[in-house]
């Protein structure tokens, strides 16, 4: 066994500068990534050592206590770990399909505009998406709109707060409850954000989370699952664990009882004989295990969460100021009164096409990355063509063309907003305001 010790001076003395948020920054030559894993020496630390001393290599000890850690940060009563968030969409979606008897072709409300996986966790599950069209001003689905939607055969509405930032969550509960329906969140972009001071899993029945390098928190890739219903995780679980339904984790997997206490016994109704109860299939499922050493890293990503948001508000609040200052003809989506929004980034709308296209084409060529809202319409795709017309949804059409994001990263700091005041300063004096008051870094968030 090699020692924590021995593994912290070989991380110090071999990559000493690993940390995103230290790499030295040369105006006009440094890219200004929208975002980055947010990580030092304790995230490769606790990787190495899952990896080198560590009982297990797919999810283990490591992902069973960020797991639970996870769930208690969150006030969530159960959390499971998957290998991404997309996989967290796809499992949610049929463990909340079996648990509430969901049937074929029943429909969940969704957005037409986001990731594509909030979609087809949807179409996977031989469930049918119905999509509402967004309002402008929060880039999230109109719940007017989304009302009409609502048939005998809806089961659920399906929400993904853009970048972070919800719709009003009053109304979609009280909407809800109305028509007897299932909120779910996919929470991928919003972990943290809150609506009237509550968690906005709070509102779900249950919620998905992704650990890309890009989001919030990231253990390189990975997803979570999470609910308050017991039944529900459990099914997460089993269809994640190639359907078993054996729930045994970590060392109990290596008990002869398991953790029900009889793992082998006669498991099969049709089968007179004694088996093991790891290899009983209740559900048809997948593989879509993390690896262990992504549970430690989550751990000690969960340490850094409160800096971490603090720094993507800061990052926001400041970048949103700049806007305001120099780039005319451009709005960012409003923040609604109750909404305290974790910003994954921040949302630009444009008065028109060709204003977007070149702010854009002037971003990238300045070195400040930038990113589409995504897929805009996903109708106007190939692969979702055949799910609806995409002509019926003229908002969402207007993401593609007129919407698009910049970052709110968490490793942003007075070098890099000193950077995008130069740049924006340069943008053609056509489109610059006339608001003259200074931007105080020390007065942002």
């Amino acid at each position: 066994m090699i020692s924590k010790e021995a593994i912290a001076g070989f991380v110090n003395d071999v990559i000493p500068a690993y940390t995103y948020n230290s790499k030295t920054f040369i105006p006009g030559k440094t890219q200004v990534y929208y975002s980055g894993p947010y990580w030092d020496h304790r995230e490769l630390i606790a990787a190495i050592n899952a990896l080198v001393n560590g009982k297990w290599l797919v999810a283990g000890d490591h992902v069973h206590h960020f797991q639970h850690a996870f769930a208690k940060k969150f006030n969530h009563a159960y959390s499971h770990m998957v290998n991404s968030g997309s996989s967290a969409n796809l499992v949610m979606i049929a463990a909340l399909k079996k648990h509430f008897g969901w049937a074929d072709g029943d429909e969940i409300i969704v957005s037409p505009v986001g990731f594509p996986t909030t979609v087809t966790a949807i179409v996977q599950n031989n469930l049918r998406p119905v999509f509402a069209d967004i309002e402008m001003n929060t880039l999230n689905v109109d719940l007017t709109r989304m009302t009409e939607k609502i048939s005998p055969r809806t089961r659920g509405i399906f929400v993904s707060p853009v970048l972070g930032n919800p719709g009003d969550m009053d109304l979609l509960q009280a909407i809800a409850e109305a028509h007897q329906i299932e909120i779910i969140g996919d929470n991928c972009d919003s972990l943290g954000s809150r609506w009237n001071g509550k968690p906005l899993t709070d509102y779900y029945v249950a919620s998905s989370c992704s650990f890309y390098p890009a989001h919030h928190i990231t253990t390189g890739e990975g997803g979570m699952v999470s609910t308050d219903i017991k039944a529900v995780a459990d099914l997460a679980r089993s269809i994640s664990w190639w359907g078993r339904d054996c729930l045994c984790v970590g060392a109990a997997n290596l008990l002869p009882c398991g953790t029900c206490g009889n793992r082998f016994d006669k498991w099969l109704d049709d089968f007179d004989g004694v088996i093991d109860h790891k290899y009983v299939f209740t559900n048809m499922g997948y593989n879509l295990k993390p690896l262990d050493l992504q549970g430690a890293i989550g751990l000690v990503q969960l340490e850094k969460f409160d800096e971490i948001e603090r720094h993507r508000k800061r990052s926001k609040a400041t970048i949103d100021l700049l806007i305001r200052k120099y780039i005319s003809g451009v709005r960012i989506a409003d923040q609604l009164k109750k909404a305290d929004t974790s910003w994954f980034g921040v949302p630009l709308i444009c008065e028109s096409q060709d204003l977007k296209e070149k702010l854009v084409q002037f971003l990238e060529d300045n070195k400040i990355q930038t990113r589409s809202y995504f897929a805009g319409n996903i109708l106007l795709h190939p692969a979702f063509r055949h799910l609806g017309d995409y002509r019926l949804y003229p908002n969402a059409n207007k993401t593609l063309s007129h919407v698009f994001f910049i970052g709110s990263a968490p490793h942003y700091g007075s070098e890099i907003f000193d950077y995008f005041e130069t740049v924006f300063r340069q943008w053609p004096a056509c489109y610059k305001t006339t608001v003259n008051k200074a931007v105080g870094y020390s007065n942002v968030i």
